[in-house]
This record gives C-alpha cells, sequence and structure tokens, in this order.
C-alpha cells in the first residue's frame, strides 16, 4: 500500500508541475510525445501498448469491427444489445453458467471498473485494473470470458430489449433527438450510417440473432487490443495474448460497406410544440486518416469549433443574439463522417438565424479564415493538445483510435507539427473540397412555418 500511495502522490506532483507550467507560459508540447508499441498475436489481433508507471493502474479496451453499421436492415438495434449483454452471463469450461451478478460481483470486488461503447463503427469493452495484483489476473480473465464466451440469457435479452424500446419511444419525443435521427437518415439515405433502431427493430431481435452476430464479428483477427499503463513488454503481451487466445479467427471477410453517396440539397421541417426550433445542417465529409483532416481541424475551430472566438458565434450570438450556441465538428469515420453545423434558436428566429448561418459559411469557403484567425487557431490547438493526454483513460482513447482505424503510429508525435504547417490556402483548398454548399442538408425541428 505504501508504494501506491508513493505512486499517486508522484502522479499528483506531476499534475502540479504541468499546470504551473502553463501557468507561467512555458511550453509544455514535449510532454505530448508517446511511444507507442505495437505487434500482431499469433491468431491476428492487432495490439498497441503504452507503457507508462505513473500510477499502479493499466487500462484496456478492446475494439471490434462491430458498430451500428453492421446491423441487418431489418434489425437495427443489434449490435448495441449484442455487446450491452456480453457481461450479462458467461458460459464457463465446464458448460455452467456465470451469471450476471456474479460477473459484477467480481469486477467490484477486485476494484475493476469497466464499461462497453458501441458507435456506428466500432464495438468495444474496456477495462480498468490495479496493476501487479492477484485480483488484477481475476479481472482480466473475466474479461476475456466475456468477450469470447458470452452466454445470451434470452431473459436478460428481454428485458434489455424493453428498456431500450422505453428509451428510443422517449427519444422520439425530443426534439434534439429527431433532429439527430432526421439529419442521420437525410445525409445517409442508402448507407448503414443513415439508419436508426426503431421500436420494431428492436422487438424483432431474438437470441439466436445475438450468437450469430457474436460469431460473425467478436473475433481474433478483426480485433485490437489498446493497452496503456503501469506493466511492461512483457507483461503487456501476456494480457494480449490471454484475451485473444480464447476468441474465434474468422475466415471469411465480412461484406464490403455501401460507398458513401453525394448529398442532395434539401431542407427537412419537422413540426414539434418545443419553444425553441433545433436546427442541423451538413453533409458526409471527411474519411479517418483523409491528408485534409488538419486543414480542416484548424478551419473548423476558426468557423464554429472554437467556442466564443469561432466566427458562427461572433455573427449569430454576438451581434445578432439569435441563439446561446451554435457549433460546427467533422467527424471522420471509416467512410465518410459528417461535417454538421448545430444550433437552437427561437422558433420565430429559425429563418434569420439560417440565414446568417448560411452567410457566414459562405463567406468562410469563399475568403478562408484570416492570418490573425489562423494564426489564433493553430496557437490554441498547439498549446492545449497535451492536455489531450493527460492522464491515462485519454491515451487510451485516442491510441485506441490510432489502433483501430489504421493512422501512423506517429500520429500524436507529428500532430503539432502538421497543424503548425496549416496554411490559409490549405483550410480554403480542404473546405471547398469537403463542405459543398449546394450538397448540405437541413433539418429544423419546430420551425414555427
Amino acid at each position: 500500500m505504501k508504494k501506491i500511495a508513493e505512486k499517486f502522490l508522484a502522479l499528483a506532483l506531476r499534475g502540479k508541475l504541468v499546470g504551473i507550467l502553463f501557468f507561467l507560459g512555458v511550453s509544455t508540447t514535449a510532454w505530448a510525445a508517446i511511444p507507442i508499441q505495437q505487434w500482431t498475436t499469433q491468431n491476428g489481433t492487432k495490439v498497441l501498448f503504452v507503457e507508462t508507471h505513473a500510477i499502479p493502474v493499466i487500462d484496456i479496451n478492446v475494439n471490434f469491427d462491430a458498430g451500428s453499421r453492421r446491423d441487418p436492415a431489418a434489425k437495427s438495434g443489434l449490435a448495441g444489445l449484442t455487446n450491452a449483454s456480453l457481461d450479462k452471463g458467461i458460459r464457463d469450461a465446464g458448460g455452467a453458467i456465470i451469471s450476471e451478478a456474479k460477473i459484477l460481483d467480481t469486477f467490484a470486488d477486485v476494484g475493476a471498473v469497466r464499461s462497453n461503447s458501441v458507435d456506428m463503427d466500432k464495438a468495444g469493452y474496456s477495462l480498468r485494473v490495479l496493476s501487479g495484483q492477484e485480483q488484477s489476473d481475476r479481472a482480466i480473465g473475466l474479461l476475456s470470458d466475456l468477450l469470447a464466451k458470452p452466454s445470451f440469457p434470452a431473459e436478460l435479452l428481454n428485458r434489455d430489449k424493453a428498456r431500450l424500446v422505453a428509451s428510443i419511444r422517449e427519444e422520439e419525443t425530443r426534439p434534439e433527438s429527431i433532429a439527430a435521427r432526421a439529419f442521420k437518415k437525410n445525409i445517409y439515405p442508402s448507407h448503414p450510417y443513415g439508419v436508426s433502431a426503431t421500436p420494431e427493430t428492436v422487438n424483432s431481435i431474438s437470441r439466436d440473432d445475438l450468437v450469430s452476430f457474436h460469431q460473425n464479428h467478436y473475433v481474433a483477427n478483426r480485433a485490437v487490443i489498446t493497452i496503456v499503463g503501469d506493466t511492461d513488454l512483457n507483461g503487456a503481451k501476456k494480457i494480449a495474448n490471454r484475451i485473444s487466445e480464447k476468441l474465434a479467427v474468422a475466415k471469411n471477410d465480412l461484406p464490403v460497406m455501401p460507398e458513401v453517396k453525394t448529398s442532395v440539397a434539401k431542407t427537412d421541417s419537422i413540426p414539434h410544440p418545443a419553444t425553441q426550433a433545433h436546427i442541423l445542417m451538413g453533409m458526409p465529409s471527411v474519411k479517418r486518416g483523409d491528408p485534409d483532416f488538419f486543414a480542416l481541424t484548424v478551419g473548423n475551430y476558426i468557423l464554429g469549433g472554437g467556442g466564443f472566438s469561432s466566427r458562427l458565434m461572433q455573427e449569430v450570438r454576438e451581434k445578432r443574439g439569435l441563439t446561446y450556441g451554435v457549433y460546427s465538428s467533422f467527424s471522420p469515420m471509416i467512410q465518410k463522417g459528417p461535417f454538421l453545423i448545430g444550433l437552437q434558436t427561437e422558433k420565430k428566429q429559425a429563418d434569420a438565424a439560417l440565414k446568417v448561418v448560411n452567410s457566414t459559411l459562405d463567406n468562410f469557403l469563399k475568403n478562408g479564415p484570416t492570418q490573425a484567425e489562423l494564426k489564433a487557431a493553430k496557437d490554441h490547438l498547439v498549446n492545449s493538445f497535451a492536455m489531450k493526454m493527460d492522464n491515462n483513460r485519454k491515451i487510451l482513447d485516442l491510441v485506441s483510435m490510432i489502433g483501430y482505424y489504421r493512422l501512423p503510429i506517429d500520429y500524436l508525435d507529428t500532430w503539432t507539427d502538421k497543424v503548425k504547417k496549416v496554411t490559409i490556402k490549405d483550410v480554403q483548398k480542404a473546405f471547398h473540397q469537403k463542405v459543398i454548399e449546394n450538397e448540405l442538408v437541413t433539418v429544423v425541428v419546430g420551425n414555427q412555418k
């Protein structure tokens, strides 16, 4: 316990030092370099490892190509239910079932923290355990079993389906959720990215569907394991092998996803009794790993990603008082992820707010940023970059992204240099290629008209 306390004290002192350096204006960019080690296990699992002994903790994440884009058309919600059911029961080596209660109690008894996640591209499971402890081995063994041998108890599936249906029905009443669903459907009309789960699709999902989805997608040669924390390379390899060796190996490739088609410019107005109009505007835009990413990142900070300093905030809120907040973003994915502008405003001001948003975007596309805007954006992005990696969980998320999307292993080491090199012409060129005004879709939920 004394050693653990000393490690936590060291981490706290380091955190204070980082804060002091920022306060004094001393650059902490050098702290950003993270040595990532990578290899592939015998059965084809990609592994990334960052060794850090700041705290006596090991963070593990395992991602699979099992996101919602893999849902069968008539069973949207299957990916999410499968992922949520991994820790509802495990079939042990003797065929006996380890219950949900036993699984959760075991994690709690050893002080482990676990979480699961699903997005459109991927599904994963994460675990945080103390390092060098017998209890940690129990938690890691349990993680490997629930990924490889979930029992998918039918009664708990029915419970989770009922909860999901209730959640969807609630979302169908909220203007922000209605807008998000309509926006996806409009910009991805013929692609799985545009599909949302409904009560009907969820109710059609059976236990056999979960078993089949798990067999097809939770496999070793399509998994990416990320390990960050207080162990050495040999320890990380033991953890990765322990997880990977229990997973099945797929012999066939997954079906190729359809191409994301060009969106057709339109405005979708949806009635709603809310006092505010919820507005989303955008289009399919950029893939993960696109060389324009850094120019888009700098440009987006200026356009709508920089909070009160952004053009959209200045034009729509500060000068005209048409909204409390407006933002823009790019969300790269395996295939073209969306460019998005979002805001809320009073119903009677929706048309006026949209007019200002469109004119601000048009001006930015035509003229690009000023030199002062470019410098301020790059300075902020570079100087704040170290804060993206100031704890193990953030490092785990970043390295997991690098592994899953097959980004260069030096991605974090070169990030600030690539931002610094962005020019006004780079921003203009990237935006002209990735944001096409006559392809922008607008969704307005609650328009007064």
